[in-house]
């Protein structure tokens, strides 16, 4: 392991040579590609002075579960692209302005195949250099990042961010075994209703402690000046339990060839889960562990965004 990496800590990540050069200006574009039959809308963040003559790497960044591009997706592909990476986010089908009707769906299947389509989208962008594209997941995506890059020829470098990677002992664990079997029951319901008449079951995503929502008292997500932001409809698809609570993160470690970076706490969340994968890994790897930072910190605090972006940003600029 990278002796460096290996002993990062937030005081330390400011020396690194991304934190003390200029940030780089950048400019945005909103940007549509197709993903099943849906149009995904996107945001494109472009270093200034990037262009089709003196094009960029290019990385896909992706947020947590039931969240859209401009959360945690913005934070970071901003960051990416101040230190000179083409960085795409975008709304996965059923999210955000994306299309699909039935909508607010974890679904990790259809997830991961966004992710690839993605990435060949931003492959084929005129400011980024073919074959150069890596792929950013945050949390819940990160599982899905995995899966999408050991199935693509596509994206060649992976960076995680406080990645959840469960696998079913460890839903058991964090959900309770009988409460993942009521969890699967609610969500056939859900999905037999949609089949008959078309009709959703929404439920608030976060609420107050003590709400009926699937984060209740939740930071980052009930906090207007945070993720609780305008453009975020807050709703989460009952029917999305069932292939939520069965997906498999882990089983893609074995597969995953592409050079691998992973940025955690153990304030964070399921760090066994991060452990497990990092250990189950046979390619390039490296760890980054930060003192004392939480899951929500990670997604917009600036002490723990700079250290990740830096050492992602270093690690896309060496292996793409």
């Amino acid at each position: 392991m990278n002796k460096l990496l290996k002993t990062l800590a937030l005081a330390g990540v400011s020396s690194m040579a991304f934190a003390s050069a200029a940030m780089a200006e950048i400019r945005t574009e909103r940007v549509t590609f197709q993903s099943g039959g849906q149009t995904l809308v996107g945001t494109l963040y472009i270093p200034d002075g990037v262009t089709a003559r003196n094009q960029a790497p290019g990385v896909v960044v992706t947020g947590a579960w039931m969240t859209i591009k401009e959360q945690m997706p913005a934070v970071y592909a901003r960051e990416l692209a101040q230190r000179g990476i083409v960085a795409l986010a975008f709304d996965f089908r059923t999210w955000g302005e994306s299309g699909g009707t039935q909508r607010s769906m974890e679904d990790p299947a259809m997830k991961i195949a966004d992710i690839k389509a993605a990435a060949t989208f931003l492959d084929r962008r005129a400011e980024t250099a073919r074959g150069q594209i890596g792929g950013l997941g945050i949390c819940a995506s990160a599982g899905y990042m995995v899966h999408a890059a050991a199935d693509s020829r596509v994206i060649r470098s992976v960076a995680l961010v406080a990645p959840w990677l469960h696998d079913a002992a460890i839903v058991n664990t964090v959900y309770g075994a009988e409460n993942v079997t009521n969890l699967t029951r609610l969500a056939t319901v859900a999905q037999a209703k949609f089949a008959a008449a078309g009709e959703l079951s929404l439920v608030p995503a976060a609420g107050p402690q003590g709400s009926a929502a699937v984060m209740a008292g939740v930071p980052y997500y009930t906090e207007t000046d945070r993720g609780a932001i305008t453009q975020w409809e807050n709703t989460f698809n009952v029917a999305s339990w069932d292939d939520w609570l069965s997906f498999d993160a882990q089983a893609a470690a074995p597969k995953l060839k592409d050079a691998f970076l992973m940025v955690h706490s153990q304030a964070a969340a399921i760090p066994q889960g991060a452990t497990q994968f990092f250990a189950n890994l046979t390619g390039q790897k490296e760890q980054v562990w930060l003192d004392n930072v939480s899951q929500f910190d990670f997604y917009d605090r600036a002490a723990p965004v700079k250290a990740a972006s830096d050492a992602a940003a270093r690690h896309f600029q060496s292996t793409l």
